[in-house]
């Protein structure tokens, strides 16, 4: 399964978006309203959970400076990345979107499909808000 979200423009140089994404204790502020624990477990480790769903442990797993942060799930249990895309506009503006990758039998991904889009989106709606 891929979800992708749509470019968001960001009023933050490309490496001041990326050293914002690139410390996880940054996540909290882009969380849902919805969110009812987060907590950072390790420099490159944090935990989450959403009111009603199962706690998530993400875990950083490549930094390609500037342009590119891929967050994985640190259970394998549910296999799955998240990736963050940094585009530089110009010197105080870049662009980015986020890509939600993940190996699901077709139910779990029937389930989980439109809460994760729904997730990503805020994620990436509110990193232009930061």
């Amino acid at each position: 399964m891929k979800l992708e979200t749509q470019k968001k423009t960001v009023n933050k140089s490309a490496a001041e978006l990326f050293d914002f994404l690139a410390d996880v204790k940054n996540f909290e502020k882009l969380m849902p309203e919805n969110i009812s624990k987060f907590e950072v477990l390790e420099e490159d480790k944090f935990l989450f959970a959403l009111k009603g769903m199962p706690e998530i442990v993400l875990k950083m797993k490549e930094k390609q400076p500037h342009s590119k942060l891929v967050l994985g799930a640190a259970s394998d249990k549910l296999p799955f990345t998240l990736t963050a895309n940094i585009n530089s506009i110009e010197a105080n503006k870049s662009e980015a979107n986020l890509v939600f990758e993940g190996e699901f039998n077709a139910m779990m991904g029937m389930m989980i499909k439109g809460p994760i889009t729904s997730f990503i989106n805020t994620l990436t709606d509110n990193m232009a808000n930061v």
